[in-house]
This record gives C-alpha cells, structure tokens and sequence, in this order.
C-alpha cells in the first residue's frame, strides 16, 4: 500500500498557491502516459481507477519504471484487470518476493460506473484502454479510456495535424527572433 509521502514529482507549491486545480495537480504528479493510446484510438470518455498494486510495484512506480503502451483493460465477472501493464522490478527488490513485471493488475472502479462501461465496450468497435498512470493523494490511480479505433487514414491525419502545428511554432519562433 502506498504511504501519503511526497513524491519527487511534485512540486510542492501547487497546493498552497491560489490557482490550483485538478487538472494541473493532476500532471504534475504524472508517472506514465500512453501516447500511443491516443494515436491509435479516438477516445469517447475517460475514467479514473484505483489500482491494486503489491509493495514492490509501488517502489518501482516511484522510480518511474512503468510502460503502459502495450496494456489494455479486460473485464472479468463483473471486475476491471490491466493486462500488459510492465512495472520492471527494482534492482533492490526483496529477496522473498519474486516479482512479474507483466503481471495482471485489478482495477478499483464503482460497480455502477463498470456496467456502465461493460454496456459501452460491448458495443462493436469499442474497447477500453489505459491512458495514463497518476499519483492522487499518496495513491496510484490509472486513468482508462473507452476507446473506438482509428482507421488508417485517421493516423494520417493526425501525423499531417502534429506536422503542422510544428512548422507553425517553428515560423513563429523564427519571426521572433
């Protein structure tokens, strides 16, 4: 279980200044993101789940040694599990304990907000993926996704848009200086 320590991450004076808010309490204690989730999905509305994590985990997610490209969400009588969430073991890691990295974590959500999920992932082409991986209030929370898949030209569109938006910012800059 994660103990109420502040993580290295974040920055102390988010909660005493005036202008705090959830979203921005909420990127500074980031541990992971899944760009890839986004490239390949269209996401239609995100929740936010706990996570039941071993003792080694939580040292390794300190660390930052989580990768959440490959994961995704199944649900299993009635109850959420990540699948191809890697937390890599510390190399300090306990002697009595042996660690998996690639290990199925259960995901902490209320029941009515997982048959709304389980009506909504039923529907074709939608599937529930993980987004990102956060801290909030000494625990690690993830935050999923239910997702529709992008076609091929979708992906092209996208890489076109972050092109874009690149030679945007690189004519402003040069015209500043």
């Amino acid at each position: 279980m994660a103990t109420k320590e502040a993580h290295p991450t974040k920055k102390p004076n988010a909660a005493s200044s005036g202008k705090s808010s959830a979203k921005a309490a909420a990127a500074a204690v980031r541990i992971a993101d899944n760009k890839k989730a986004t490239f390949n999905y269209h996401i239609e509305e995100r929740f936010e789940a706990g996570m039941v994590l071993e003792g080694w985990e939580v040292k390794s997610v300190r660390e930052g040694k989580v990768q959440l490209t490959d994961g995704y969400v199944v649900i299993r009588n009635g109850e959420l599990f990540i699948i191809g969430c890697q937390i890599n073991p510390l190399g300090t890691a306990s002697t009595h304990v042996r660690p998996d990295s690639i290990r199925t974590k259960k995901l902490l959500m209320h029941k009515d907000e997982i048959k709304r999920l389980i009506g909504k992932s039923e529907q074709k082409g939608f599937t529930i993926v993980p987004l990102n991986m956060h801290w909030k209030n000494g625990r690690v929370k993830c935050e999923i996704g239910l997702a529709k898949g992008k076609g091929e030209h979708d992906k092209r569109d996208t890489i076109k848009d972050r092109e874009g938006k690149r030679e945007v910012e690189r004519a402003m800059k040069s015209r500043n200086r």
